[in-house]
C-alpha cells in the first residue's frame, strides 16, 4: 500500500503547484458549504456542486465564466454593470467572466421553474455558489500573476475552521432586505465592490488575506444569499396547470 499512497502524495502536490487558471475555484468546499448553512438554505449540502460540474470537461466552458469576474480595467461595481452580465449566463468561452449576472440568472431560473411546476429548488443550489464567488477578493480583480499565485492559498484561508465557526459567520450577519431585481443588483455590486477593493489593497500590501478579512467576507456572501432566500419564499407559488381527466369510453 506504501508506494500506492506515496504516488497519491506525489501527484497531490503536482496539482497544488500548478498555476491556478481563471476557472479555479474561489473558496474551498467547506467554505461554501458554510456559506450556504449561514444562510439557512436547506440544501447546503449541495452548494460546492457547481465546481463539481464544470471541472467535467465537456461542462467546463459553460459552467466556468458564471464563477468569476476579471475586472481587468479595476472599475468600481455598480448595479449597471452588474445588470449588464445577466444576458451572459451560461454563454461559454467568456475569459472575462461574468459572475455578477450568473447569480441574478440563477435566480430568473429558479423563478421560471418554480412558475412551470418543477422543482426548483437546483437553480438555488447554483445561487447559492455563485453568492459565495462574490465575496473572494481574486474573482473580482484581475487573473494576473498576483492572482495566479496566490489564487490557491487565498481559496483556503479559513477552509480547516470554518464548517465549525457556523453560529460566528451567522453573529457578524446583516441581511439586506430585497423586494425586486434592482435591489438584487444594488446588493451584487455592493458584496462585488467590497472584494475588489480588498482585492486591491492585498496587491498593493503584496499578501494574502488574514482570517478576520476572510470571515467578513463570507458573512457578506451568508447575508446576500440569506436575503434571497428570503425574498424568493415570499413570491406567490405557481400551481402546475390541472390536468384535465379524459373520458374513458366505455
Amino acid at each position: 500500500m506504501r508506494p500506492a499512497i506515496l504516488r497519491i502524495a506525489a501527484v497531490t502536490a503536482f496539482f497544488c503547484t500548478q498555476p491556478f487558471q481563471p476557472e479555479a475555484r474561489a473558496w474551498h468546499d467547506k467554505t461554501h458549504l458554510a456559506v450556504a448553512e449561514a444562510a439557512g438554505f436547506e440544501l447546503w449540502y449541495s452548494s460546492a456542486a457547481p465546481d463539481v460540474a464544470k471541472s467535467k470537461e465537456m461542462f467546463g466552458p459553460v459552467e466556468s465564466p458564471n464563477h468569476y469576474y476579471n475586472n481587468n480595467a479595476n472599475r468600481r461595481v455598480t448595479p449597471e454593470m452588474v445588470m449588464a452580465q445577466v444576458e451572459r449566463y451560461n454563454q461559454p468561452n467568456d475569459d472575462e467572466g461574468h459572475l455578477y449576472g450568473a447569480i441574478i440568472g440563477s435566480v430568473r431560473d429558479y423563478f421560471a421553474m418554480k412558475k412551470s411546476g418543477k422543482y426548483a429548488k437546483y437553480p438555488l443550489v447554483y445561487c447559492a455558489h455563485y453568492c459565495a464567488d462574490l465575496s473572494m477578493p481574486l474573482h473580482n480583480t484581475a487573473y494576473d500573476d498576483f492572482n495566479k499565485e496566490r489564487h490557491g492559498v487565498n481559496d483556503g484561508v479559513i477552509e480547516n475552521s470554518v464548517r465549525n465557526n457556523i453560529a460566528y459567520i451567522q453573529r457578524i450577519m446583516t441581511a439586506p432586505y430585497i423586494r425586486n431585481e434592482d435591489d438584487l443588483a444594488k446588493e451584487i455590486a455592493a458584496v462585488a465592490e467590497s472584494a475588489r477593493k480588498l482585492g486591491q489593497k492585498m496587491r498593493r500590501e503584496h499578501r494574502n488575506m488574514t482570517v478576520d478579512e476572510a470571515y467578513t467576507q463570507v458573512a457578506r456572501s451568508a447575508s446576500l444569499f440569506n436575503a434571497i432566500l428570503s425574498w424568493v419564499e415570499r413570491q406567490p407559488v405557481y400551481a402546475a396547470p390541472a390536468v384535465k381527466a379524459v373520458p374513458v369510453k366505455e
